[in-house]
């Protein structure tokens, strides 16, 4: 089968959408399928080689010629603006939709309602959660993210630390709050005083949430790293026993979840959006922005031993449904669908 698989970004960016389009088509490629990518993204520089063309911003042209070559369109994420031959050429298409269909602040516009009428002419549809699917289209089938399990991986390191946070210093990611908590369980409990949070990141965030650890005198109990990327990243996470992603905004999945876990970590994320999804019956869930609950949830795992032993044992099926090869096969078995 031939895939033109039409991503708006592509690497050299890193972000959740990106890294997807590259572990999808990279599986679709081992599968045996031909495979083009399709992205706005240039890399004039890049010496990193794919087993797969890309062709980035094509001419009119072009895009029609590659549009003609395939057997059916991929967007990972709408992109309409790569996508429009399709619809002229009645191509089979597929759409995965990766983040919420509306701006930030939960309004749509006039790009938004032209998203959501495209996706009336979609064969298939993909959500990455049931939350983006409620919010988007019925018709979309609900397929978890993949992660990288080639670098997220258990390296049966000495787990010396407690907590630990990944994200963007935000105030929508919930740092702060988690700051709080662990100020509040050590203030109740003088035993576990030596408890450990550490942040990872960096961002615009960073000066207050390092004038709230020196105004909770919290300074021998939380450290900061800035951001760490590849094996240092893995390192880091494997040194912890639990990730905490407290999210106030609404994630459309949390592939950090994913990848915390698939490195040992026991996470614990807030109830918005698709966190839930991302750590199933792993992990631990709070209801968002409620300090007290992260607090109890934080309590309850830190001394329970047997609830992390039954929620590490719960993580291998959970991983296994969402290793690149598994997560390929349920997208191509949409793709093969929508082709008939």
């Amino acid at each position: 089968m031939k895939i033109l698989l039409i991503t708006h970004k592509f690497y050299p960016f890193i972000g959740g959408i990106e890294i997807n389009s590259e572990i999808l088509a990279f599986e679709f490629q081992k599968k045996g399928h031909e495979v083009i990518v399709v992205t706005w993204t240039e890399d004039r520089d890049s010496t990193k080689k794919f087993p797969f063309e890309v062709i980035r911003n094509p001419d009119f042209f072009n895009l029609l010629k590659l549009h003609i070559w395939a057997d059916v369109v991929f967007e990972n994420n709408p992109c309409i603006r790569l996508a429009w031959p399709a619809l002229i050429l009645r191509k089979k298409n597929v759409v995965a939709i990766r983040t919420w269909i509306r701006r930030i602040d939960g309004s749509k516009a006039w790009q938004d309602y032209l998203k959501l009428y495209w996706l009336r002419y979609a064969n298939g549809i993909i959500a990455i959660s049931n939350s983006v699917q409620k919010r988007s289209s019925n018709r979309a089938i609900v397929i978890g993210n993949p992660f990288r399990n080639g670098l997220f991986k258990d390296l049966g390191l000495k787990r010396s630390k407690d907590f630990v946070f990944i994200g963007r210093l935000v105030s929508d990611k919930g740092a702060d709050l988690a700051i709080k908590a662990l100020h509040s369980i050590i203030k109740e409990n003088d035993s576990v005083e030596k408890t450990t949070l550490t942040i990872i990141g960096d961002g615009p965030e960073f000066g207050s949430l390092n004038s709230l650890v020196n105004q909770l005198e919290m300074k021998s109990n939380i450290c900061f790293t800035g951001p760490l990327t590849g094996e240092a990243l893995v390192k880091a996470i494997n040194e912890h026993k639990f990730l905490l992603v407290p999210s106030l905004w609404e994630e459309p999945f949390g592939n950090v979840a994913l990848e915390g876990m698939a490195c040992g970590c026991i996470p614990i994320v807030s109830n918005g959006g698709g966190l839930p999804d991302a750590v199933g019956d792993a992990g631990l869930v709070f209801e968002r922005g409620n300090l007290n609950d992260l607090i109890k949830t934080m309590k309850a795992v830190y001394s329970d031993e047997e609830l992390g032993g039954k929620l590490k044992s719960n993580s291998v099926n959970h991983l296994r449904n969402h290793l690149p090869e598994v997560v390929a096969q349920k997208y191509l078995e949409v793709i093969e669908s929508a082709r008939t």
